[in-house]
């Protein structure tokens, strides 16, 4: 997983970034617990802060995510 030094982030952002990870796991049908979530945890933490930063931006990048 990757370690952002110096990141804060907002309760807005993790509400933005719980809801499209939460959106991709029933949509995959996988485990919020599971090691393909956390993969795809940490996918969404560096889209987000690549740009992504809306539930509905992020949620298709992870869907578009070739790793995932």
């Amino acid at each position: 997983m990757t370690l952002f030094i110096g990141s804060a982030f907002q309760l807005e952002d993790l509400d933005v970034l719980r809801n499209a990870l939460d959106a991709w796991c029933q949509e995959k049908r996988v485990d919020i617990s599971s090691s393909q979530a956390h993969l795809a945890a940490s996918a969404a933490l560096d889209l987000y802060q690549s740009g992504h930063n809306d539930a509905g931006k992020l949620l298709t990048a992870l869907r578009d995510h070739k790793a995932l």
